[in-house]
């Protein structure tokens, strides 16, 4: 459904996206952030799922800075080997370029919310602190909670946890609330990644479909 396309940053920077559009009624636009393995099939089917339910959907691939084009399907341990070398190169600074220059497309559908799975929550939250012409934000289970707990959103947020997480302790999630009373923090009966389908390990669709389905209604106040 949707194509790659090239984007590029307010610095010059051209990077990889993914990019698919409503083929009915345009709700809004959508910039959806990657987990850490990049722009690769799961990222891909969330881009063409937002599409289908009418909005213009852009992801941007966040570690083109570093690797470019890297992408992967293995969620093997040795996947993170490479993973932990990416991450101690980058740059939050200019990773809000890269979602800046994802929003301008995504404008195409009107009014833009981000949404993001781990990696991309996280950064989903600093871009709502930053507003970044963004309307709303909708994260998942973004680690590193104590590195953003002190930004606060410019824009209606909210974020999805799961209870059994334990690389997000739930105490970081109940610093978070109690940090921001004003944020919706949903929390599920799951473990880490339970929307990721293409990881039989830690997918769980029950909680995916009840997060997913709070996700479209908040885009929908908020974009529609």
């Amino acid at each position: 459904m949707g194509e790659r396309v090239k984007i590029t940053a307010s610095d010059g920077f051209s990077l990889n996206a993914y990019r698919a559009v409503p083929e009915g009624p345009v709700r809004g636009g959508v910039v959806v952030i990657q987990e850490v393995w990049g722009l690769n099939t799961f990222i891909r089917d969330v881009v063409d799922r937002y599409a289908r339910h009418g909005f213009v959907a852009v992801a941007p691939a966040m570690f083109d800075r570093i690797e470019y084009g890297y992408e992967s399907d293995n969620y093997g341990p040795e996947q993170f080997v490479i993973i932990g070398e990416l991450m101690k190169k980058f740059d939050h600074a200019t990773a809000l370029l890269d979602v800046a220059a994802a929003i301008e497309p995504a404008k195409a559908g009107g009014k833009v919310g981000i949404t993001g799975y781990c990696f991309g929550g996280a950064v989903s939250w600093r871009a709502a602190n930053k507003g970044l012409g963004l309307s709303a934000a909708s994260g998942y289970y973004g680690g590193g909670i104590p590195n953003y707990i002190e930004l606060e959103p410019s824009i209606p947020l909210e974020m999805h946890y799961g209870d059994q997480d334990t690389g997000i302790p739930l105490e970081q999630v109940e610093a978070l609330k109690a940090r921001h009373p004003g944020v919706a923090i949903h929390l599920y009966e799951a473990a880490h990644g339970f929307c990721n389908n293409q990881r039989a390990s830690n997918f769980n669709e029950a909680a995916c479909t009840k997060a997913s389905a709070r996700t479209l209604d908040f885009f929908r106040k908020h974009l529609g």
